[in-house]
C-alpha cells in the first residue's frame, strides 16, 4: 500500500469520518422535562448501521486508493461501494434530524453526526470530478541535497544524478573514447579524412516523481496499463513522444506516461 496515492479529497474524507466517529458518542436527542443521555451506541443498529457505516465505507475508499491495482468484490469496486455507503449514511443522517419526535430536539450527537455524514459523502462524490481535490495529499520528495566535500554522491537507482547505462556522454565501463583510425602511410591522431559527428538530440533524459498515482501504458499502444507511478519514487524519462513521455521503471521496464502534468523534474 502506498499512502503517498492519497488525495485532498481522501483527507477531506478521512476527516469527517473521524467527526462521524465522535459524533456516536454524543447525545442524540434532547427531550423536554427530561434529562436523557443516549447515544448512538445504546442502540446498536444506530451506532453500527448508521455511523459505524460511514467511518466502513470511509475505511473502504482509501483502502482502495492506497492499493496498486483498485479491488473488486462480487465484482463491484472497493471505492464504489464505500461511496455508496457514504451517500445512504448522509441520507439516514438527514431524515433522522428531520423528524426527531414529539417533543423532542435534536442534540449535538445528531447535528455534527449530520454534518460530518454529508461532507463525507460530498468529499467522495466530487473527488473524481473536481482537480482540486485529485491532488496528491503528500507532495512527492525533494531531491536529495548534494553530499558533503569530497563525498561521492548517492548511487542507485531512484536517484537523481545516478548514473544508468546508456544515457548520452557515458562510456562503458573499462571502455576507451573512441579515435580516428590513421590513414594508410600517415601518423596516428592525423586522420586524411574528417570523422562525422552524430547529430545532437534534443531530447536529454531526465528524472521526475508524478503528484498522484498514474498508469504505464505499453509503447505498442495498448490501452492495458503494464505499471503504476507512484508519488515518492524518481523515474527516468528516457524519450518524449509529443506530449507523452516514455518512462522507465526500476525493475527495467518502460512504457508510455500519457499524462506528464505536474510532474516533478529531479
Amino acid at each position: 500500500m502506498n499512502i503517498r496515492s492519497l488525495t485532498r479529497g481522501d483527507g477531506v474524507v478521512i476527516g469527517a469520518a473521524v467527526l462521524l466517529f465522535i459524533a456516536s458518542f454524543l447525545k442524540l436527542y434532547s427531550y423536554s422535562g427530561f434529562n436523557l443521555d443516549v447515544n448512538a451506541w445504546d442502540n446498536l443498529g444506530e451506532g453500527l448501521g448508521i455511523y459505524m457505516g460511514g467511518v466502513i465505507g470511509a475505511a473502504l475508499i482509501v483502502v482502495n486508493r492506497c492499493l496498486p491495482q483498485p479491488r473488486k468484490v462480487l465484482g463491484l469496486d472497493l471505492g464504489t461501494v464505500g461511496v455508496a455507503f457514504t451517500i445512504l449514511v448522509a441520507w439516514t443522517q438527514f431524515w433522522s434530524l428531520v423528524d426527531v419526535g414529539d417533543n423532542a430536539s435534536a442534540a449535538a450527537g445528531l447535528i455534527l453526526g449530520f454534518i460530518a455524514a454529508l461532507a463525507l459523502a460530498g468529499a467522495a462524490v466530487a473527488t473524481p470530478l473536481v482537480p482540486a481535490l485529485q491532488a496528491a495529499l503528500m507532495g512527492a520528495p525533494t531531491p536529495h541535497a548534494p553530499g558533503p566535500y569530497g563525498g561521492q554522491p548517492q548511487g542507485g537507482y531512484g536517484y537523481p544524478g545516478a548514473s544508468q547505462p546508456g544515457q548520452p556522454g557515458q562510456q562503458p565501463f573499462g571502455a576507451q573514447p573512441s579515435q580516428p583510425a590513421p590513414s594508410f602511410g600517415g601518423q596516428p591522431g592525423q586522420p586524411s579524412v574528417p570523422q562525422t559527428q552524430a547529430p545532437a538530440q534534443d531530447f536529454s533524459p531526465f528524472w521526475f516523481a508524478v503528484p498522484v498515482a498514474r498508469p504505464l501504458f505499453s509503447e505498442d499502444g495498448a490501452q492495458t496499463p503494464i505499471a503504476e507511478l507512484a508519488p515518492g519514487t524518481w523515474y527516468l524519462a528516457v524519450e518524449q513522444r509529443g506530449a507523452t513521455i516514455v518512462a522507465q521503471t526500476q525493475d527495467g521496464r518502460r512504457g508510455v506516461l500519457q499524462d506528464s502534468s505536474g510532474i516533478q523534474r529531479g
